[in-house]
């Protein structure tokens, strides 16, 4: 007997990819199983953007890598601020900024762990990457400041803490905006002698660090071969070029200590 229903063509490809693809129809109007999927992924975004930063524990986390860390919050006071006045999160509020006035290095790299627009993103893959990245840097011999933890904060509050910190470069870890099917995508944004009024043009970006996209190994690899070239070239952003895939062929990632 032939089936009543034919097989979907696109059933393979779909099991290869989380975008909406071939979600197929109902009538004039989606499956049912469509619409209460996109619900679905449409609330976790907004939950990633409003759901409460847990700094006290992303901190531990990274504390019990062996690494000293420093909680700072921006000028905005709460995460309704945050939303409405980006301005307010590129920039620390007047206790941090002299708490990290305290702290002032000099060190080769400070790391900024950034809670963004997903405070999910930072509390699943902040300390694992840094632990992914830790080999690469005492490989290197790079000094390292404590690392920030910031909340309520945008990219380029790195700037003000790289400079405070007396850092040569700055790695701002971040909770990406959320889409549709990654609500938990974290972003690193690497800066060369940081100081407030830096552009994103003078700054390079490895982003969607997570399971289903860059493993912590394959990022923490690029985010050490852009610092060793920083550091050589005395530049991020537009003029340095990430050709850390050809150094991948001779020399694989670092993979971290069990």
């Amino acid at each position: 007997m032939s089936r009543l229903v034919p097989p979907d063509p696109w059933s393979a490809l779909r099991t290869r990819t989380p975008a909406r693809i071939a979600i197929g129809r109902s009538g004039s109007s989606l499956p049912t199983r469509e619409v209460l999927a996109f619900s679905l992924a449409h609330a976790q975004a907004r939950d990633a953007v409003h759901a409460p930063f847990e700094a006290e524990t992303v901190a531990a986390g990274i504390e019990a890598l062996g690494v000293s860390t420093l909680r700072v919050d921006s000028a905005a006071p709460d995460r309704a601020t945050y939303l409405r006045r980006p301005d307010l999160g590129r920039r620390l509020s007047d206790p941090s900024r002299i708490a990290l006035a305290a702290a002032r290095g000099p060190a080769d790299l400070a790391i900024v762990v950034a809670d963004g627009l997903s405070g999910a993103a930072v509390h699943a893959h902040a300390a694992p990457l840094i632990a992914a990245l830790l080999p690469h840097v005492e490989a290197e011999g790079w000094s390292l400041a404590p690392v920030t933890v910031a909340s309520q904060a945008r990219v380029a509050l790195g700037d003000e803490v790289g400079e405070l910190l007396g850092a040569r470069l700055v790695l701002l870890l971040v909770g990406e905006r959320p889409g549709l099917s990654s609500p938990d995508s974290l972003g690193a944004y690497l800066t060369f002698q940081p100081r407030i009024g830096r552009t994103d043009a003078e700054r390079n970006c490895v982003s969607n660090i997570r399971a289903e996209g860059l493993s912590y190994a394959q990022a923490a690899f690029k985010l050490a071969w852009l610092m060793r070239e920083a550091l050589r070239l005395s530049l991020t952003g537009v003029a340095l070029k990430d050709e850390s895939d050809t150094a991948l062929l001779v020399s694989p990632p670092i993979l971290p200590s069990p």
